[in-house]
């Protein structure tokens, strides 16, 4: 199965839709009805629903993962990434998504940086 994303309320909406556009399964905060849900809140929606999120909260979200590790909980993974142009986010969110197509990233967390350039092999 591949890769289904969940964007935190801090990520674009259109986001979810371009990607859907391409074949990818992404749900956006917006479109599941969860504006203004905690940090923690949005992170076990996401989960129940088997889909990594996606996020700009990098500060909150790696103390989420920390005390996700600590405390034996798990997540369906967790994709940080500093603010950068809508551009520039669907280009590294696709990246990461071919890379991976079909991987599970239970307790993971990711660095949407890392995703720059396509995996060349």
């Amino acid at each position: 199965m591949a890769i289904q994303i969940c964007l935190d309320e801090d990520v674009d909406p259109l986001l979810s839709r371009v990607l859907r556009e391409r074949g990818m399964d992404c749900l956006s905060t917006y479109e599941a009805n969860n504006q203004g849900l905690s940090d923690l809140d949005q992170l076990v929606f996401a989960t129940a629903q088997g889909r990594a999120i996606l996020t700009f909260n990098v500060k909150d979200f790696v103390k989420l993962a920390r005390e996700f590790a600590v405390s034996g909980r798990s997540h369906c993974g967790i994709i940080v990434s500093n603010h950068m142009p809508f551009r520039e986010i669907l280009r590294r969110s696709l990246n990461l998504l071919q890379r991976f197509p079909h991987k599970d990233l239970t307790d993971q967390l990711l660095w949407l940086q890392d995703y720059k350039e396509p995996d060349i092999t």
